[in-house]
C-alpha cells in the first residue's frame, strides 16, 4: 500500500509576515515587493483570497515616525536594519493573484503583534462600546 501525504495549500494566517507585491502604486503608498504583516484570519484569507494588513518597511525616516512600530532587524540583503510596521497603511491585498509566500521571518511575536494592534487602534479607534 502506497501512503499518500496530504498537503495543504499554504494559506496567510493572522500574525504571518509575507511577501506581497504592492504594484500598481498611487500616491504616498509603497511601491513593489514589500514585507507584509497579516492581520486578517486564516479563514477570511482563504474563503475571499483577500488579506488585510499592514506593510512593512527598512527606511530609516520611520524612526520618528509615530504611527511606525520597530519589530527588529531585517535579514538579507537589508541585514541589521531595523524594520518597522507602518500602522498608518491598512491595505487588503488578493493574496493569490499577487503571488504572495512566505517571509523568511515566519510570523511576528504575540507581544510585538499586539503593539502593533494597539497603535493601529489609536489610528481607527475601533471601540465595541
Amino acid at each position: 500500500m502506497v501512503s499518500r501525504k496530504q498537503t495543504t495549500a499554504w494559506v496567510p494566517e493572522r500574525q504571518d509576515i509575507i511577501w506581497i507585491d504592492c504594484n500598481p502604486q498611487v500616491g504616498q503608498e509603497m511601491r513593489d515587493i514589500h514585507p507584509f504583516l497579516v492581520l486578517s484570519p486564516r479563514i477570511f484569507n482563504e474563503k475571499t483570497s483577500l488579506v488585510i494588513g499592514l506593510p512593512m518597511t527598512t527606511a530609516a525616516y520611520n524612526a520618528d515616525n509615530p504611527f511606525a512600530v520597530a519589530v527588529g532587524k531585517a535579514g538579507g540583503r537589508k541585514n541589521g536594519q531595523t524594520s518597522y510596521v507602518l500602522c498608518h497603511q491598512p491595505n487588503s491585498f488578493d493574496w493569490r493573484l499577487r503571488k504572495a509566500k512566505p517571509h523568511p521571518l515566519k510570523s511576528l511575536p504575540g507581544d510585538l503583534f499586539a503593539q502593533v494592534c494597539e497603535r493601529l487602534n489609536q489610528i481607527i479607534q475601533i471601540n465595541s462600546d
